[in-house]
């Protein structure tokens, strides 16, 4: 592991791309620091702290604190997030923006910037209802129109900052740039979690680290774990060359979507509660205790919406009739399986039984952790198993990168 550190750190381009990757992380923690102006950060401390189970206490674990003290990137990236749901969801149901998809990278760039759009206009909102919540709890002391306009424009451009600081990490850094601001959203608040275990009993501790252990654990493997199809290639006369026939294998992983399936359905959840934070009254209240993260409802809801993007992320990432189709015109074949539409078939039905178990294992993982905090109530370091899937796919995903860069200079990688 060292050993690899050292060489990735030796190759200039490589480390050029490291660095700038925690340039950027570092630029957008600094962000999560400074608040926007008129604001008495005390008071939006003591209403979020108090309801802390609540969505407001989830919303906080994904922007790192920055909404706690409402600051410059309060808003997150989830906006950003929340907007490639409805535009993916939209390709789907247009043909027009279906059309687009397949137009390839400049089909791709329209679809980018639609979703910049959208974006813009989700955190424009969010920032008016986010300013007109804290000013009824006491926050904005000195409010005015002028006052109400700097803040929202302050919040707006803040995500719309951290949107552009994502692209940029994608492009010229390390990993997906989306990705890791979550990550580092979430290890912010590792460090005053683990403060957290001096008011845990020894049982309680042991529990809690020995559950942890074994979700990292199993993550790994089943991140890791692929089923390999069997793909047999014919030889082939292209001019005057005969080709070499061989073969080789069509890697299937057990859960394709990674952790998109889980922010999606969080991104989705967390939407109902949060526009209940902004209208008071008995029945939004109600409204918002139904969505509580740690509730029964939440947990059944959050389960079935990530069995469900998992199925979806899936079906958009990989396309069997596509994937048949070019087996079939460079010459390939499945040991037993007729090219074409059989083939297919075949890939479709393998690939829907192999994302039932990585759908219910990211359930289950999402699930389980909050479910053992409400059994030991005495447990009252919240990282639950949301936090832990992001943490380690992002870190997995990230790690795979560089030992691709690794691997291309010939050095050996992380993974082994």
């Amino acid at each position: 592991m060292f050993a690899s550190m050292a060489n990735a750190w030796k190759i200039p381009e490589l480390r050029a791309k490291l660095l700038f990757t925690a340039a950027m992380i570092v630029v957008y923690r600094f962000g999560a620091h400074i608040p926007v102006p008129g604001v008495d950060i005390q008071a939006i401390q003591d209403f979020i702290q108090n309801g802390q189970a609540g969505v407001l206490g989830f919303l906080n674990l994904f922007s790192g604190g920055a909404l706690t003290r409402f600051a410059v990137f309060a808003l997150g990236i989830m906006p950003y997030i929340t907007a490639s749901i409805i535009l993916q969801l939209l390709t789907m149901a247009f043909p027009s923006l279906k059309e687009l998809a397949r137009e390839g990278e400049a089909g791709q760039q329209k679809i980018t910037q639609y979703t910049r759009y959208l974006t813009v206009v989700l955190a424009l909102a969010q920032a008016v209802g986010y300013t007109m919540l804290f000013r009824t709890q006491g926050a904005l002391p000195n409010f005015s129109v002028i006052t109400f306009y700097e803040i929202v424009i302050t919040l707006t451009a803040g995500t719309t900052l951290l949107m552009w600081i994502g692209e940029l990490i994608t492009q010229h850094g390390i990993g997906n740039g989306i990705s890791l601001l979550i990550f580092a959203s979430i290890v912010s608040g590792l460090v005053p979690g683990l403060m957290k275990f001096q008011t845990m009993t020894l049982v309680s501790t042991v529990i809690f680290l020995g559950v942890a252990l074994l979700v990292v654990i199993s993550i790994v493997m089943v991140q890791e774990g692929q089923r390999r199809i069997p793909i047999q290639y014919a030889k082939r006369q292209i001019g005057r060359k005969m080709t070499t026939g061989g073969s080789t294998y069509l890697p299937l992983s057990i859960n394709m979507a990674g952790v998109i399936p889980v922010i999606f359905a969080s991104a989705i959840l967390m939407f109902p509660p949060t526009l209940s934070q902004f209208f008071p009254g008995d029945l939004m209240k109600s409204f918002s205790d139904f969505f509580n993260p740690r509730g029964a409802p939440f947990l059944i809801m959050f389960a079935i919406f990530i069995i469900g993007f998992t199925y979806f992320y899936t079906a958009v990432q990989f396309d069997p009739v596509e994937r048949a189709n070019d087996l079939k015109k460079n010459g390939g074949f499945i040991p037993g399986i007729r090219p074409g539409r059989p083939t297919a078939q075949y890939l479709d039905r393998v690939l829907t039984r192999l994302t039932l178990p990585g759908a219910i294992f990211l359930a289950a993982i999402a699930v389980l952790p909050s479910i053992l905090i409400a059994v030991r109530s005495d447990i009252t370091f919240y990282f639950g198993g949301t936090s832990v899937l992001i943490v380690v796919g992002v870190a997995l995903q990230t790690l795979k990168q560089m030992e691709s860069q690794l691997l291309m200079r010939h050095y050996e990688g992380f993974l082994k």
